[in-house]
């Protein structure tokens, strides 16, 4: 083993961090990344892509691990968009993935410090078809990454996934770079191009999009049906609230709060919808 890389697998990794990225432009991601009332940096990452960060380091006084931070948020972001959300997360023992997409179960990958795989390999076909990657490359590229590979530590295991990323497009700001880190990461994303504050979006800004009626998307949120999945979204969201005072765990009440604002939404569109529905002439 050369001497660099045996160095490199004696070494921790260098701090405990990690960043969202949105498979979706800034405008798009803006409105919910507000739901999450965390204070969090938004900025573009390559055409369709955008990444959070966290800018200051109050999330790391939660008491659950990073992992489970950065991936209740993703879900949190995710179940209610039509893009997918990605965490990256790296803490001195471990490093990994989370990728959320609507409603549908997270999926992960998980490395020990030094680099050996501890994930299930299924999980990135997964991965790769709900971001729509090329079924071929990224593919292939994802599943040398779950091999045993004695030069390969967890830093280089999230390179190779940013690597096969960076082929759909994804274009990181300058500095952005796993393993530094949170407070440093915070510093480079405060002088990227582009950034903005991403907290400071409200429900307002968020209920307004549900209240525009698309063409493809209008005649699904009327209705009985639109009632009935609104109520669900306040059920589940309520129940998952208390279970995550319960625990004290923010991610989870995070979660269950965005679902209780969709549900709030959806009802306030079928009134609204409703109440503006004006009947068309006699012929």
């Amino acid at each position: 083993m050369p001497k660099d890389a045996a160095r490199n697998r004696e070494q921790p990794l260098r701090g405990t961090g990690g960043l969202l990225l949105c498979r979706a432009g800034p405008d798009a991601v803006a409105p919910a990344a507000g739901l999450l009332r965390r204070p969090l940096l938004l900025a573009p990452a390559g055409p369709g892509w955008s990444a959070l960060v966290p800018y200051d380091l109050s999330w790391q006084g939660d008491e659950e691990p990073v992992d489970l931070v950065l991936t209740g948020w993703t879900t949190a972001l995710a179940v209610g968009a039509p893009w997918p959300v990605l965490a990256l997360w790296w803490d001195a023992d471990r490093a990994g993935f989370g990728l959320a997409s609507g409603v549908r179960r997270s999926v992960g990958y998980v490395w020990l410090a030094d680099g050996t795989p501890a994930g299930e390999d299924e999980a990135m076909r997964t991965f790769a078809a709900r971001l729509g990657l090329d079924p071929v490359f990224a593919v292939a590229a994802l599943d040398g990454l779950t091999r045993p590979d004695p030069e390969a530590d967890a830093a280089a295991r999230l390179r190779g996934v940013l690597a096969v990323l960076a082929h759909a497009g994804l274009a990181l700001p300058a500095g952005l770079v796993p393993f530094r880190p949170a407070g440093a990461l915070a510093e480079a994303a405060r002088t990227a191009r582009g950034v903005r504050r991403a907290d400071r979006a409200g429900w307002r800004e968020v209920v307004r999009p549900e209240l525009v009626e698309a063409s493809v998307v209008g005649p699904l949120l009327r209705g009985r049906r639109a009632r009935v999945l609104a109520v669900g979204h306040l059920v589940a969201g309520g129940a998952l609230g208390l279970w995550g005072l319960g625990r004290r765990g923010g991610a989870w009440c995070v979660v269950g709060g965005v679902l209780v604002v969709q549900g709030l939404a959806g009802l306030a569109y079928d009134r609204v919808r409703d109440g503006l529905r004006v009947p068309l002439p006699p012929d």
